[in-house]
């Protein structure tokens, strides 16, 4: 089984201030093989904006037969 690079998780939940960091760190994770998994969500802290985005490792999906 194909593995994510230096033992991160097939399952991560990125998040942080909707900046151009968060940004990067998502594509970061692209670039590395992991596909994005559902929609991102969005809330306000009552300062800023906040995001999660959910990735996985490709080789995690399974299909229905």
């Amino acid at each position: 089984m194909n593995l994510p690079p230096e033992g991160l998780p097939i399952y991560r939940v990125l998040t942080g201030p909707d900046d151009a960091s968060f940004c990067h760190r998502v594509s970061d994770a692209l670039k590395m093989g992991y596909v994005l998994h559902g929609a991102p969500a969005v809330t306000f802290n009552g300062e800023r904006v906040i995001v999660a985005q959910a990735v996985i490792w490709p080789t995690s999906i399974s299909l229905p037969q």
